[in-house]
């Protein structure tokens, strides 16, 4: 038995008939799997399974440098969430709780290749002339 029930399925296939384009999730563990990367991994396999439009790709931290490189990923579990362009798009962690239904929007939003950001909002982030790094902190408590 899996950690989606049954009845969430039917829901999530629902909300994943609204992707476009084919996603990639790409998930970094390693053999000896981390605290809530098995978790992780179960997640996203059974998710993955419930559109044709989902690839997942997964990679061992420890051995798929090059990958770990290339995705600039520092920790496990981490997820990645990609079309043919490369978003920055970081899940660390297990995507349960509330930011599984953020972590279903970003594939669906992924998928479009499009943030849903307004226009104006689209001008005044071209006036950010250097790199910004945002990171997002969430806890169950």
């Amino acid at each position: 038995m899996g950690l989606i029930q049954e009845s969430q399925k039917k829901m999530i296939r629902k909300r994943l008939d609204a992707m476009k384009d084919e996603v990639s999730i790409v998930y970094f563990t390693q053999e000896m799997e981390c605290e809530f990367c098995r978790e992780t991994r179960e997640i996203l396999q059974e998710v993955s399974g419930l559109s044709e439009k989902l690839r997942l790709q997964v990679f061992d931290f420890q051995t798929d440098k090059t990958e770990v490189e290339k995705y600039q990923v520092d920790k496990i579990p981490a997820i990645v969430i990609r079309n043919r362009k490369d978003y920055g798009i970081r899940f660390y962690g297990v995507p349960a709780g509330y930011e599984f239904s953020t972590f279903l929007d970003d594939l669906i939003m992924v998928s479009h290749g499009n943030s849903g950001l307004s226009d104006r909002t689209r001008e005044v982030l071209k006036a950010v002339s250097e790199p910004v790094h945002i990171q997002v902190f969430v806890t169950p408590t």
